[in-house]
């Protein structure tokens, strides 16, 4: 993926008050840190922001005043009613640095006639460098049939990638569809 680029503006006043002036202001209070340095506390472009955010795991390079950086989202604050974005943490990386990240994962195809399928797990959790990461993981359970399970470990990961949630994870279960009369045929 591409690098999303924004300009970011240092920020002097904390707390509270201030976070909702800059939100009034169209921007979004956020802090950068990482790799030992001290947080730096800036201001993001929202409508921009907002747009980055749709994809999952981007790399973002921020111009802070001059100095571009490297970062990926740590986490987002948003409102609870309204849902915008409060907040955003941002974690400092480097070109070639390996970042742990919760990857979404899709499911593609349809199993076997007669068949449903079951998505126990919806993220997965891998180590990959930080300016390739994938945005999701493809599971293709195409003609699988009943009693078929996909566990982590059976999961394509983009080259250098690494899991590091537990190998033996389900992510998908397929099971016979049960009618209502074959229910009944094997109750009594």
């Amino acid at each position: 993926m591409s690098d999303i680029k924004l300009t970011a503006t240092l920020r002097t006043d904390f707390g509270k008050g201030a976070a909702r002036r800059t939100r009034r202001e169209g921007l979004i209070p956020a802090v950068l840190y990482g790799h030992g340095t001290d947080p730096l506390h800036v201001s993001l472009p929202g409508h921009e922001t907002f747009l980055a955010l749709k994809h999952s795991n981007a790399l973002f390079s921020i111009d802070v005043e001059g100095d571009e950086k490297l970062a990926i989202v740590r986490d987002v604050q948003r409102d609870p009613v309204r849902q915008v974005i409060e907040h955003v943490d941002l974690l400092l990386v480097n070109k070639g640095e390996k970042v742990s990240v919760e990857v979404n994962i899709v499911v593609i195809g349809e199993p076997a006639p007669a068949t449903m399928h079951v998505v126990e797990r919806q993220t997965l959790e891998i180590a990959a460098d930080a300016t390739d990461l994938p945005e999701s993981l493809e599971v293709d359970i195409t003609g699988l049939e009943a009693g078929a399970v996909v566990r982590a470990q059976d999961v394509t990961l983009p080259a250098g990638a690494e899991l590091l949630t537990d190998p033996e994870s389900d992510i998908v279960l397929v099971s016979e569809v049960r009618t209502e009369a074959a229910a009944e045929t094997t109750e009594d």
